[in-house]
């Protein structure tokens, strides 16, 4: 359909209001519909890797063959086999393994099998029995919070890439959730149905944001008054360095806010929150603000170097979420977890309620234990996850929580971290190519993981050309009207800053899940998008003929 002027700028301006994600539909639509047969869509509007972890994976399917071998061994009948047993599986897994020395990914899943024994002194039997098992999935998750065995390596992993090998905050407990999708879910139905948060409370979130962040404190179940505290930090040229200025942090220190949430490195900038904000953030709460709530999203950890996770700083008042979907490849597997320190706030606050809500939540959790006034905090995310009286069903898929601890101990034992060098690589090299193909100098900018970028088209413009082409734009066009025009005219889907509570004339690319030369044609296009607009501008400039 052709649009007018006006009709199209109604038309960009309905989609200000739908998350971006939606909104993304609609430019696919359009790239689809308007390209030409030699032109390929490219969508880098959503952070789906193009890459895998082969050799993990390559370790599964292997251990899932000496699996089913086990059962058959137990029990075999056409079709049907029995359960694996456990007494000398160890010994009967080191001879398969010597027999199928040359299958794929064994090398790696022997050496994961030995990590277990002699790293982490877990008895054999029950070692291989758990990873067995739980590749078959026959039994129920027991426990329902995470596999034992599974829970201590996936610890390690975390301590080395959320925590930077630093143990002196304690030990943190973990639920293995469906990625961080399912934790946002599930912490916030906590949060409410444990009357931490209630409906109008106070709560900080850091923007921009991956929007969820922001729509579900909206929802009538929630109904959250939110404080944005903004990246809103310049360079000495006028650009984002998408740092917290000392007064937007400092909102937290009204005692009224009772939990904060971020994502961190964050998500569309893809920068971390810098060693001064933290302590910063350190302060406020140990010395005006003890009893915070903090939620930290660190998905994108891995990308950036020497990685701090807030838990680390202030384990006592944080919840740690993390996804293995971008790192790995893996977001088909839906694979994450929630960290909480066995010492925590959220477990104090419950316990100073007033007694008629320590009555409801007697109530609440009373099918569980004999003593559900001593559920955990963690231990109530699990049951709330499954409506409380499922809870004896909860838990994350034993295969998913096998194929969770194989990552994790491939992450531990790759000692010169040739995996996440590479990871690192792809992501900078892409924005490198973007930036050539834009003809821009590159943003350097510091604790940065390159996994997005987010480029500000009035940032640019007011460097480039002025307040008045500026004013142009803004006048003239709807922020959004870059993004139509490079789904029409090029078939390349971008999405809007806006949308993540950004600058409003900034838009997103995902640096991860296209080829990398096709980001120099994604910053070649949108060169000439912006060339358009200047065009148009200095069109409007010239003083008509008389």
């Amino acid at each position: 359909m052709d649009y007018t002027p006006e009709q199209r700028r109604e038309m960009e301006r309905s989609f200000s209001a739908i998350s971006p994600f939606e909104f993304k539909n609609k430019l696919i639509e359009l790239a689809e519909g308007r390209k030409k047969c030699a032109r390929a869509l490219l969508d880098a509007g959503r952070g789906n890797p193009n890459w895998i972890a082969s050799t993990p994976r390559e370790a599964f399917f292997t251990l899932g063959q000496f699996a089913v071998q086990e059962c058959r061994r137990v029990w075999t009948e056409q079709d049907l086999a029995g359960m694996a047993q456990r007494e000398g599986i160890a010994e009967r897994f080191a001879q398969y393994a010597k027999q199928q020395s040359d299958a794929p990914g064994m090398a790696l899943l022997q050496n994961i099998v030995n990590y277990g024994i002699e790293t982490k002194n877990f008895d054999p039997d029950l070692w291989v029995y758990e990873l067995v098992d739980g590749i078959i999935g026959d039994n129920y998750p027991v426990p329902d919070r995470m596999l034992i065995h599974a829970e201590q390596v996936v610890r390690d992993f975390v301590v080395q890439e959320l925590c930077g090998n630093d143990t002196t905050s304690g030990a943190f407990n973990l639920f293995a959730v469906e990625g961080a999708t399912a934790a946002m879910c599930y912490l916030f139905e906590t949060l409410a149905s444990n009357f931490l948060l209630t409906r109008g409370d106070k709560i900080a979130i850091t923007v921009p944001i991956f929007p969820p962040y922001v729509e579900i404190p909206e929802l009538e179940r929630y109904r959250f008054d939110v404080v944005e505290i903004h990246a809103s930090g310049v360079d000495e040229q006028g650009n984002h360095t998408w740092q917290f200025p000392r007064e937007e942090m400092e909102k937290l220190a009204d005692p009224s806010i009772k939990a904060f949430f971020l994502v961190n490195p964050s998500n569309p900038p893809s920068v971390a929150v810098q060693p001064e904000t933290v302590q910063q953030i350190v302060e406020i709460v140990k010395t005006r603000n003890p009893n915070l709530m903090i939620i930290t999203d660190d998905v994108y950890s891995t990308f950036v170097d020497n990685f701090r996770s807030l838990m680390v700083d202030l384990p006592y008042n944080t919840v740690g979420v993390y996804s293995f979907s971008k790192y790995f490849g893996v977001t088909g597997w839906r694979l994450g977890l929630i960290a909480v320190h066995e010492h925590n706030v959220f477990d104090r606050l419950i316990q100073q309620l007033p007694d008629e809500q320590k009555q409801s939540l007697h109530k609440r959790y009373s099918s569980m234990t004999q003593h559900p006034d001593e559920v955990p905090f963690l231990d109530r995310i699990v049951a709330d996850s499954r409506s409380v009286a499922l809870n004896h069903t909860a838990g994350l898929s034993t295969p998913q929580q096998v194929q969770m601890a194989i990552f994790c101990a491939f992450a531990l034992l790759d000692r010169e971290n040739a995996y996440k060098n590479l990871t690192k690589d792809i992501c900078r090299r892409r924005m490198r190519l973007l930036y050539e193909g834009l003809g821009l100098p590159q943003p350097q900018l510091k604790y940065h993981a390159d996994y997005y970028t987010e480029f500000d088209l009035e940032v640019w413009s007011n460097h480039h050309y002025g307040k008045d082409f500026t004013d142009f734009l803004q006048k003239k066009y709807e922020p959004v009207d870059i993004l139509f025009r490079l789904a029409e005219n090029s078939s390349i889907v971008l999405l809007n800053g806006g949308g993540f509570h950004g600058p409003t004339w900034s838009i997103r690319v995902s640096l991860a899940n296209l080829n990398d030369e096709q980001y120099r044609q994604i910053g070649e296009e949108l060169h000439k998008a912006l060339d358009q607009y200047a065009a148009e501008w200095k069109a409007s400039q010239k003083t008509p003929a008389r």
